[in-house]
């Protein structure tokens, strides 16, 4: 018999002997108190799977104590107003009182430190604009070429967060807000729920690979569901989603115990079997399929704005998207860019991490290689990646956005304090849970106005910084208006970091910019697989 058994033995009887004591001169609750924690230390000390508290029972245990309590002490207690990952305390204070109303001025100067590489800012102008007499509600057509309804989108939108992922009342609660401050609400990919219709919200109705919704019984897409779901009053646009920032390239599968009664019929699966959401489409296979399917599903909307949803990964794919929309002569009314540092409930932390064009990156590319195809005219751009306030949504707009979706800011502004427990269904404000107690400290009546009053404030936050650059119209606005500080002694506006392209220059092989080259040599409109072996290769 091992030493630490004795001596535990021994301490442990002692104990025993004095909790007999303690209970037989009436002090029960000692026993209620040492009873339990003896007990964990029995089952400490002949328990294989952790070392740390086998070795030392009790307090042992403290090590996995002070992991839980860690994030909260360092957001409250360590971390300053601007360190906070991903989003600073500074962007969460923001977006709280604004969604609360209450005052958002900032005392005495920024707190953040404008010399640093990478600090951003806009350039304003000394002939501003009074903000007053201009539109604080500016908005977009989406589909003017194409569709016989087209959709007048506001500036800024919830972007694609799926109940299941959200609560139904963090659902209830998004689209109430679009619906009083009269801005889209994105489905995302689960399906379109009870909850998404009931505020009565304009909706984005999002099919991904697993078609949840459109899904046919053999999981392809079915075109009967489809037209079915997009007869809806709500749904103004469709969005098909090739991929997210937090994980692109990345399926997911629901697991049957988890598909619910509701789920299924939401999601048009059957209960009781995993469901798998492959990395890719089944509807096609290559560009030209797709633009043939962003076609199918135009027709089956009867004339609502189709778009597509994509992180950028290889430049050469998107070049091949865009050959294929000047080979078939279709072109989707809208293209939501993703940046690889989008967020989602549940993700690998190599995709999250690793994986995916940064936002500023793929928008730039993205809106000059439509502008080198002369495709730009026709679609309209959305930006997603970390939008939370007027600047953002300026900086967007200069790198060749139209428009712009907001998830994660948008889950604050619904009460979302950053727990980081989205993956473990134990959101603390009962948001990203399904658990029924969570979700029951949710006003959705109170929370639908702070959705809107957001929405409202930092759309206006933007009219006034567009004021101040002397610009009265979005479609003023580009990359000389903002500046990046490149080193200390350094700074260049976006102009000069992600130079402009000439329009239409795409389109022939003698107007091809040199830095161009190469990945239009790789990107083939019949295969979403780059022709490395068409590389310009200079010959010995």
């Amino acid at each position: 018999m091992r030493n630490e058994f004795v001596i535990f033995a021994f301490v442990s009887t002692i104990l025993v002997a004095a909790l007999g004591w303690f209970v037989s001169t009436g002090w029960f609750w000692v026993f209620v108190v040492l009873g339990p924690i003896l007990l964990l230390g029995f089952y400490d000390f002949f328990q294989n799977k952790q070392a740390i508290a086998r070795n030392f029972p009790l307090v042992g245990r403290s090590r996995y104590v002070a992991e839980w309590l860690r994030p909260k002490i360092y957001q409250y207690f360590v971390e300053s107003d601007i360190d906070g990952k991903p989003f600073a305390r500074i962007a969460r204070n923001i977006i709280y009182q604004r969604a609360k109303g209450d005052l958002d001025t900032a005392p005495f100067g920024t707190q953040l430190d404008i010399y640093a590489s990478g600090y951003e800012w806009m350039n304003h102008s000394i002939g501003a604009l009074d903000p007053h007499d201009m539109d604080h509600h500016p908005r977009l057509v989406v589909g003017e070429k194409n569709c016989s309804q087209k959709y007048s989108c506001s500036i800024l939108n919830v972007s694609a967060m799926s109940f299941g992922s959200l609560s139904s009342r963090a659902i209830i609660s998004l689209n109430g807000g679009a619906k009083i401050g009269d801005f889209a609400h994105n489905t995302g990919e689960g399906g379109i729920s009870p909850y998404h219709l009931q505020e009565g919200g304009d909706l984005i109705y999002q099919i991904g690979t697993g078609y949840f919704g459109s899904r046919a019984p053999d999981g392809n897409f079915s075109d009967e569901l489809f037209a079915e779901r997009c007869k809806e009053p709500s749904v103004k646009m469709v969005e098909i989603k090739l991929s997210q920032g937090a994980k692109p390239g990345h399926g997911g599968i629901l697991p049957a115990k988890k598909v619910t009664e509701e789920i299924a019929k939401i999601r048009s699966i059957e209960m009781g079997k995993d469901v798998l959401s492959p990395p890719y489409h089944k509807a096609f296979n290559n560009p030209i399929g797709l633009m043939k399917f962003v076609q199918r599903c135009r027709n089956l909307s009867e004339g609502k704005p189709i778009g597509f949803k994509l992180c950028i990964g290889q430049k050469s794919e998107f070049i091949a998207l865009c050959k294929a929309m000047v080979e078939t002569g279709i072109t989707p009314d809208f293209i939501a860019i993703d940046g690889g540092e989008g967020g989602t409930g549940a993700a690998p932390l190599e995709f999250s991490n690793r994986v995916g064009m940064p936002f500023v990156e793929g928008l730039a590319f993205a809106y000059d290689a439509l502008i080198g195809f002369n495709l730009k005219k026709d679609i309209k751009l959305f930006g997603s990646g970390k939008i939370a306030s007027g600047f953002d949504i300026f900086r967007a707009i200069s790198l060749g956005a139209d428009g712009c979706y907001s998830a994660r800011a948008m889950m604050m502004a619904i009460g979302c304090i950053q727990a980081l427990e989205c993956n473990h269904n134990t959101c603390p404000t009962g948001v990203a849970t399904q658990n029924e107690e969570l979700i029951r400290g949710l006003n959705v009546e109170d929370k639908t106005k702070r959705v809107a009053r957001y929405h409202n404030e930092t759309v206006k936050a933007f009219v006034e910084l567009m004021a101040a650059a002397g610009i009265s119209d979005p479609d003023q606005i580009n990359r000389v208006h903002v500046s990046r500080r490149i080193s200390q002694n350094e700074v260049k506006c976006y102009d000069e970091i992600y130079p402009y392209i000439p329009e239409g220059c795409l389109l022939t092989k003698e107007s091809i910019p040199d830095d161009w080259q190469q990945i239009m040599a790789m990107g083939d409109a019949n295969s979403f697989q780059p022709k490395f072996q068409e590389v310009f290769i200079e010959e010995d």
